[in-house]
């Protein structure tokens, strides 16, 4: 036997797992599954139960009584839905490009050994990982000082570079791209804004996916930048409605006059806890979708700095 046959041989040896450890290790990931699917198969689940069963029987796992009186109800305050819907469209877009752009660049001159501040702006952007400044400086800056108040950008600017995600990109970047290719660059003429949009960013789609799907769902999922600086209804994002519609079931209600509907008949009739859960299942569906497509980038931008064999 080869040396070579006999170190593979003891290598899966070494790894090799008995048939019971392998059981538990798949009962484990089984159950974290389902709780993971379970709780949207709840919500599915009551978004598509009548009001009267919810009331009379509660939450079930599927529907005592079939009903599609939300999402008939959702569909009918349209204004509002496709309103909220745009604004979150936009605001993902828009801050997610934003973001990864600033945040690949960051990354990408921190990496650089031979740029002067390197160490002096790394402490910059390690430190508020750490220290946070506190929810009153952020506000006092974004509203006095910035006047991003009921403002679009209010629920952009704030979520767009991240310290945890620059020091990504800058691990990426010390570690994937070689020095030889930006010096060999750099002796054919080309400027550092040309060798970062043509040569660098073609070749880090793995952390430019990474980031841009933690800056999407971070868009997307975001409310609390709404309740902070938006007081204008026109732009809630589809997030923020969800958040009202959990604390106040008149914020549906207030397009009554739009609609000619009376308040009180409006508010009577609506189905308030499976039209919550519509609403929950229409925030969901885009970023399921969306995932699939990112999820070989978001696997490798996840392995960044890994031990390789």
């Amino acid at each position: 036997m080869s040396t070579r046959t006999a170190y593979e041989t003891g290598l899966e040896k070494f790894n090799r797992t008995s048939k019971v450890v392998d059981f538990f290790f798949n009962l484990i990931f089984i159950i974290l599954a389902l709780l993971c699917v379970i709780p949207v198969v709840v919500v599915l689940s009551i978004s598509f139960s009548s009001e009267n069963s919810i009331r009379e029987t509660g939450y079930h796992l599927l529907p005592i009584a079939l009903s599609g009186e939300a999402y008939a109800y959702v569909i009918k305050q349209g204004t509002m839905i496709l309103r909220a819907l745009g604004i979150s469209a936009l605001v993902t877009v828009a801050g997610t490009a934003i973001g990864v752009l600033l945040t690949a660049s960051m990354g990408y001159v921190l990496s650089r050994p031979t740029y002067k501040l390197n160490g002096f702006l790394t402490w910059v952007v390690f430190i508020p990982m750490i220290f946070n400044g506190g929810l009153v400086s952020s506000y006092f800056i974004n509203t006095n000082l910035l006047e991003l108040k009921d403002s679009v950008w209010a629920l952009i600017l704030p979520l767009a570079v991240s310290s945890f995600n620059v020091i990504i990109c800058k691990t990426f970047f010390k570690s994937t791209i070689p020095d030889g290719l930006i010096e060999s660059a750099e002796i054919d003429g080309a400027s550092q804004q040309r060798i970062f949009f043509s040569i660098i960013l073609p070749i880090s789609l793995p952390v430019i996916a990474t980031i841009g799907l933690f800056l999407c769902f971070s868009y997307w999922n975001d409310w609390f930048q709404s309740m902070l600086y938006i007081d204008n209804q026109n732009l809630y994002s589809l997030q923020a409605l969800l958040n009202s519609l959990m604390s106040n079931v008149d914020a549906l209600a207030k397009n009554a006059a739009s609609m000619g509907v009376s308040y009180a008949v409006l508010v009577a009739t609506m189905p308030k806890e499976s039209a919550r859960m519509a609403v929950a299942i229409i925030i969901v569906l885009p970023v399921a979708f969306a995932y699939p497509f990112f999820q070989k980038y978001f696997i490798s931008g996840l392995t960044i700095g890994a031990v390789k064999g």
